[in-house]
């Protein structure tokens, strides 16, 4: 029996949740709305508006990236070098909290940083000034960070894992210092792992809108709030549709630039 019979669900996987969708984007991205070609609606990126969210989205995306990685990487190293057996409970336990739904990890922020929350509360009973964070890019940066800290964490703990400890103790027998073996090995041969979590964390970072919606209560509009209210708000498909376009562009860039250090997809999760 031919190979081909067993790829034909996925096959038809991909042409009707991928292909046919990214066509529709298309297709309403470039006309208007009584179907005449037109690139008014990817070109609308560059109005004041759209540019500014867009700005913002990358801006916050960047941040939330580099804050994971600072975070991820030192946490990466510390799962590689536990003694403590069983390792991949340890991993299991912290990328627990992702089978939580989305939402809800979001809204528990929500009431975590709430003027009345719980750490104005407990700042309130040690007689301490309340924080004003809720509603502030800081807030979205801190759900982004906190939502997508396990993306950074897993390919980059898969890519040391990878590395034959033999390396570096020739690399301490010959002399070298923790700090040359962290930045002449460990660091450059985890670079695949890197690419891949900062891909996995910069592409939802700079899509998100549910994010910036529930923690920046609406005051914080970035690229993807405008997407999402001119399909649902202003039932404006067409140039949600072409701000979309112009935002895969943006995400195909940056896969492809990131794609260059992980050739031998070495920082993937499995």
């Amino acid at each position: 029996m031919s190979k081909r019979i067993f790829a034909g669900p996925y096959g038809v996987w991909i042409l009707g949740g991928t292909i046919i969708p990214l066509l529709v984007i298309a297709y309403y991205g470039l006309t208007d709305r009584s179907g005449s070609f037109t690139i008014a609606n990817v070109t609308a990126i560059f109005g004041a508006e759209h540019a500014q969210a867009l700005g913002l989205a990358l801006l916050l995306a960047l941040i939330s990236t580099v804050i994971c990685f600072l975070l991820a990487f030192p946490l990466a190293l510390i799962l590689k070098d536990s003694r403590i057996g069983k390792k991949g409970f340890i991993v299991f336990i912290f990328i627990l909290p992702m089978w939580m739904n989305f939402l809800l990890r979001t809204m528990a922020w929500q009431v975590i940083l709430e003027k009345g929350g719980i750490i104005n509360g407990i700042l309130t009973s040690l007689h301490l000034p309340p924080l004003e964070i809720i509603n502030t890019p800081a807030a979205v940066v801190l759900g982004m960070v906190y939502d997508f800290l396990p993306f950074m964490v897993l390919p980059i703990y898969n890519t040391l894992m990878k590395i034959d400890d033999n390396i570096i103790e020739a690399a301490y027998d010959l002399g070298a210092t923790k700090k040359r073996v962290l930045f002449d090995i460990l660091l450059p041969l985890s670079i695949p792992g890197i690419a891949s979590g900062v891909t996995m964390v910069f592409v939802p970072s700079l899509t998100t809108f549910v994010i910036s919606n529930m923690l920046g209560g609406g005051k914080i509009n970035l690229i993807g709030n405008i997407i999402e209210q001119e399909f649902t708000t202003s039932s404006n498909w067409n140039l949600g549709s072409g701000l979309s376009l112009v935002m895969m562009v943006f995400i195909v860039i940056s896969m492809a630039a990131l794609g260059k250090l992980d050739k031998n997809g070495e920082g993937n999760l499995i």
